[in-house]
């Protein structure tokens, strides 16, 4: 038996959001507990010419919303990029996680051998379904993940990796 595209992406997409929603809780504790300005979170980078840790939750909820909307055929919601704080950043997870709700398998499955063309800055790329999703999304996707939770962990909040990994439900 085969895994199916959706298989592959909804429930490890949803996984880590609901965990990265978990963690931004934690932080929001965190600086409430000592007096942190959040802002100091959510400005904060792991170096120079990285996103800081607001770019990378948001980069996160648009690998998500726009590779299972392309693949299944949905409208994902549109956003600025204009969250300001921890709430704001939950608010669009959560609006990322009604996305991948409404995805169903078979027209993600049908996507498969379809051409996806995406822009990249200047270029275009071109993958097919099954390409796009397991070497472009889901690698970007756990990148901004792994690195929001990096930014987190390095300014001094108690989480490990049974935070990013997160137990799937039974």
């Amino acid at each position: 038996m085969s895994i199916t595209m959706y298989e592959i992406a909804v429930p490890s997409f949803t996984k880590h959001l609901e965990a990265l929603d978990a963690i931004i809780d934690k932080a929001a504790a965190y600086c409430e507990a000592r007096k942190i300005d959040p802002e100091a979170l959510l400005s904060d980078r792991l170096y120079p010419d990285m996103y800081p840790l607001r770019k990378q939750v948001q980069s996160a909820c648009d690998f998500a919303k726009l590779s299972v909307g392309r693949l299944a055929g949905l409208a994902p919601p549109v956003h600025d990029d204009s969250e300001k704080t921890f709430a704001d950043l939950k608010q669009r997870i959560a609006e990322t996680l009604a996305v991948l709700a409404r995805a169903t398998p078979e027209p993600m499955e049908a996507a498969a051998g379809r051409e996806i063309t995406i822009k990249a800055g200047p270029r275009e790329l071109k993958f097919s379904g099954r390409e796009y999703l397991l070497h472009f999304a889901l690698p970007n996707f756990y990148f901004h993940c792994a690195t929001a939770y990096g930014i987190l962990r390095h300014n001094g909040l108690e989480i490990g990796k049974r935070d990013f990994m997160r137990r799937m439900p039974p």
